[in-house]
């Protein structure tokens, strides 16, 4: 496509508000050019009966990890980074422009999306999970110690401890090429082991987003079911607690002390009560209720695969019935997840100037149930993509 591309006819959302109001978008190259009425272009795309939202943004997902979940053994590594393919190629046709992979993805995969080689989202990256000994990325058996499925040279040794070892495995990450720093601060719910318990100290934690921001003003993500290491994790600065399934007063309290974001991933508890925890799925509303309350910021992230990534759209429901509703939790996969990626002034609204992600999807309402079956048509980067 060349010149200018006139969206016009439609609707378009302003999620900083949840305002919908009838305009016209042209987009050029990368970018919006121009919102308004009676606006013109070279080519244009007739909106009529549809609402432009911005393109959506995942801030916890697993794009590589698939096939390794469902069919760890014996598997080549290169299978690993192939898997990704069709699910980035989902993810675009579903709106998600732009994803921070909370592991698993390694700079290869940033780079084929880069250089057009596959098509999908903008990519994010964070490597590998670091933990200290024993946490849920340290992988050993006691038959046969350290196993570790995922290591070579673009995904490094996850694991730490003390604060030099902090500052030494975000180091390791950077010179891989993370984005983001991801951490396992409690044990795993799907395992069922460690929820509520806290695998670091303060002065590792403290060193871990000390060192993050000397290289490179990276942030920290921080795994934390538990209220305690949700509490440390937001006291050291951490930039965003994911899942916090049992958040208390006095965690979010902290959160929103610090400015953290809470990336609830309620993927993970709301779609199938029946294996998980007993009671999981009312205390993750109950903590996503807390966070509203104490002002905590929200970003959209759905943990997948923990369920398909053609499902990535359900978030967005599971936000919205857990105290967001619709309004706000389009703005949380949209503008509040740019500020979570410190990508606001790029992306997550239609305003002049922004990059040219956008979904048109048909009706003018803005309910987020059954989202997927109304996408008309995807931008990214300026460009109408195909759906899979």
């Amino acid at each position: 496509m060349t010149g200018r591309l006139l969206l016009h006819s439609g609707s378009v959302l302003d999620v900083a508000s949840g305002e919908v109001r009838t305009a016209d978008v042209v987009l050029a190259d990368d970018r919006i050019v121009d919102i308004g009425p009676g606006l013109d272009g070279d080519e244009d795309v007739d909106c009529s009966g549809g609402l432009l939202l911005p393109g959506l943004i995942d801030c916890h997902t697993h794009v590589c990890l698939t096939q390794m979940l469902s069919d760890s053994d014996g598997l080549p590594q290169s299978s690993r980074p192939l898997s990704a393919v069709p699910v980035l190629r989902t993810l675009l046709s579903l709106g998600v422009t732009t994803i921070r992979d909370a592991w698993g993805a390694d700079a290869g995969v940033r780079l084929a999306v880069e250089r057009g080689w596959i098509d999908g989202p903008e990519v994010l990256i964070s490597l590998r999970q670091v933990c200290t000994t024993g946490g849920i990325g340290d992988l050993w058996t006691p038959d046969l110690g350290p196993v570790d499925y995922f290591g070579d040279p673009s995904m490094p040794d996850p694991v730490f401890d003390g604060a030099d070892g902090a500052r030494a495995v975000v180091r390791r990450m950077v010179r891989a090429g993370a984005n983001w720093i991801k951490l396992t601060a409690t044990g795993s719910m799907a395992f069922g082991i460690g929820v509520h318990d806290v695998q670091l100290t303060v002065d590792e934690m403290t060193a871990l987003v000390d060192e993050a921001r000397r290289q490179g003003d990276r942030r920290v993500m921080v795994h934390a079911h538990g209220a305690r290491a949700a509490e440390v994790a937001a006291r050291a600065g951490a930039a965003s607690i994911e899942h916090g399934t049992y958040l208390d007063e006095a965690a979010v309290e902290a959160m929103a002390a610090s400015g953290t974001f809470y990336v609830p991933t309620l993927s993970t508890t709301q779609p199938d009560p029946e294996h998980v925890p007993d009671g999981a799925p009312e205390a993750h509303r109950k903590s996503v209720r807390l966070a509203l309350d104490a002002g905590v910021p929200i970003a959209m992230g759905t943990d997948n695969p923990v369920r398909p990534h053609t499902e990535v759209l359900r978030e967005l429901e599971h936000l919205a019935a857990a105290g967001l509703g619709d309004a706000g939790a389009l703005r949380a996969a949209t503008i509040d997840a740019a500020r979570l990626l410190g990508l606001s002034d790029d992306r997550g609204e239609i305003c002049a100037g922004k990059r040219a992600d956008l979904v048109l999807v048909d009706g003018t309402d803005l309910d987020c149930t059954s989202l997927e079956s109304r996408i008309r048509t995807v931008f990214h980067n300026g460009r109408p993509v195909g759906r899979s």
